[in-house]
């Protein structure tokens, strides 16, 4: 269904018991809400969780941004190293208030939040610009943007500004596999027909480079988030790969300094993706960080 998130569409998914505790569930950088798998939903279902999923601005059903054109990668990037400010169509305090206009579409007062890489630095305007809204933060395989911090390694950074070699379903689902290939987990890989399926539906859902670019120039206008976290005084988990190549376990660590009382999670052999062998061990982190706000 689709909501009026504050007068942008939102494409969101409700799953779970009404009455459930609300678990509103944030993706990343150019991905749908499909991006969460089901499986993991279902868990947290069982959990008692009622999960709300939903399609960031620029990606998969929500309201796209085109008029505002494509963004010079290049030349955002190169600002950003010499400190320069960096501009946007939009900027992810922008897509905090999608995702707090979701929860008004929805009525709920309060929710447990997650959100996963780029979902993550959403969720962190989220929890310190709204502490009332958000009962819990469960922060995934994502950084507070502080300088200092190490970035993705350069083989990843290639591949980020790479482009399918052509602009069929299959040449783009091949082009979108090898780079889920190159960040996924060494520990756990998946069979490489499962991703390709998941893949091409994925991509016949929506496929919308230039909404990621513009989310990704947005993620480069952000900057430094440290100074936010000082504010976000809910019960925090952060769920981290040790061997993630695109986000580094070191910004992991960096969040779990810099949020009072956060806990950690730090999973071995882990890179920037979710693999099926991990779904009980996330769906149970997200439920015991929400049961420290019952406490």
């Amino acid at each position: 269904m689709q909501v009026s998130a504050r007068g942008v569409a939102i494409e969101v998914d409700d799953q779970g018991p009404p009455g459930g505790e609300p678990l509103l569930m944030i993706m990343g950088l150019g991905m749908q809400l499909t991006a969460w798998p089901e499986p993991l939903v279902q868990r947290l279902i069982t959990h008692g969780f009622r999960v709300i999923r939903f399609d960031n601005r620029d990606v998969g059903l929500s309201q796209g941004f085109d008029a505002a054109g494509v963004p010079n990668l290049l030349w955002a990037a190169l600002r950003h190293a010499v400190h320069l400010p960096v501009a946007s169509p939009y900027l992810l305090s922008d897509m905090a208030g999608d995702a707090l206009g979701v929860m008004d579409a929805l009525k709920l007062p309060r929710a447990h939040v997650c959100g996963a890489s780029m979902g993550g630095m959403i969720a962190q305007h989220l929890a310190s610009a709204h502490p009332q809204r958000v009962k819990s933060l469960t922060l995934m395989m994502t950084s507070s943007g502080a300088r200092g911090l190490p970035g993705a390694r350069p083989h990843v950074q290639r591949a980020l500004l790479s482009r399918p070699r052509g602009r069929s379903d299959d040449a783009v689902a091949e082009h979108l596999q090898h780079l889920l290939e190159l960040i996924g987990s060494p520990a756990y890989r998946s069979e490489p027909a499962r991703v390709r399926e998941r893949v091409l539906a994925s991509v016949r859902r929506a496929y919308r480079p230039a909404g990621t670019a513009r989310q990704l120039v947005a993620i480069v206008a952000d900057g430094d988030r440290s100074p936010l976290l000082v504010r976000v005084a809910t019960p925090t988990r952060v769920i981290h790969g040790e061997a993630d190549p695109l986000v580094p376990v070191q910004c992991g660590h960096d969040l779990v300094r810099r949020i009072a009382g956060a806990h950690a999670d730090i999973v071995p052999g882990m890179g920037h993706d979710l693999p099926e062998a991990l779904f009980d061990r996330f769906a149970d982190g997200v439920y015991d960080n929400a049961a420290r706000a019952r406490d």
